[in-house]
């Protein structure tokens, strides 16, 4: 901790600043040659490529034939780097404002954008899933996005936050089921389960009905539009009361 210190004042701070673009040049040194957005914006492409656990900021620095210690005139630290990550790959939100139709068609189109943002960097979702992190203009703007949609149901403001997060938590769902699957492990799974149930189906006669039936299929797109609809029929009940 004092070594980084040392190296620049991180933190939620920093953080902040960075992502609303509040951070003090350096007063030091020779001239900028970089910038906290190209750092990230190359972060950002090591994940794509090669996966969240690969980025450093010594890793970084190769991208820019520099070394590590560079860069901590631009960004205090990992920590920070993420977050820039983050807001910088999640990109501007979904313009749904003018869909037609009120807010559960605008719903439905926010929450598939969103699935295709994360399926674009998935390792997104490991990076905002185990820290709560400072939220940078685009990470507002899609919040915005959702909560302004439901801004003319009538619901409560604490109605539409739980509502936005059970969308984005359903889409999250989604997307981890996709970035998990795997054909081979599940054409393994599916086939020693079917042994296992021709053994035992008169203990599993509904799990056995269900396989038999298709219920295990690999089905993204449906899986995120039936649990939409459920969602929507919810608060769309709500609504009327």
């Amino acid at each position: 901790m004092a070594a980084r210190k040392a190296k620049g004042q991180g933190g939620v701070k920093a953080s902040f600043a960075l992502l609303w673009g509040e951070q003090e040049p350096p007063s030091r040194g020779p001239k900028p040659s970089l910038t906290a957005s190209r750092i990230a914006e190359a972060a950002v492409g090591i994940a794509d490529r090669e996966g969240l656990d690969t980025v450093s900021l010594a890793r970084v620095a190769k991208e820019f034939g520099v070394t590590a210690m560079a860069l901590y005139r631009y960004v205090p630290g990992k920590t920070e780097l993420l977050d820039l990550m983050v807001d910088l790959a999640i990109g501007p939100p979904a313009a749904i404002g003018d869909i037609p139709g009120g807010w559960r068609p605008q719903l439905t189109e926010w929450a598939r954008r969103c699935l295709a943002m994360y399926r674009r960097h998935p390792w997104i979702l490991a990076a905002t899933g185990t820290r709560r992190q400072i939220m940078g203009p685009h990470q507002l703007g899609w919040l915005e996005a959702a909560l302004a949609a439901l801004a003319g149901t009538g619901l409560s403001a604490p109605q539409q936050h739980d509502t936005f997060l059970l969308l984005a938590g359903h889409v999250r769902t989604v997307a981890q089921q996709y970035i998990d699957h795997d054909d081979a492990a599940s054409e393994e799974w599916a086939r020693l389960t079917a042994q296992a149930l021709e053994r035992h189906e008169g203990r599993f006669p509904a799990l056995t009905e269900a396989i038999a039936a298709g219920a295990f299929a690999s089905r993204e797109a449906s899986s995120l539009d039936f649990g939409l609809e459920r969602i929507f029929d919810g608060v769309a009940a709500l609504v009327s009361r």
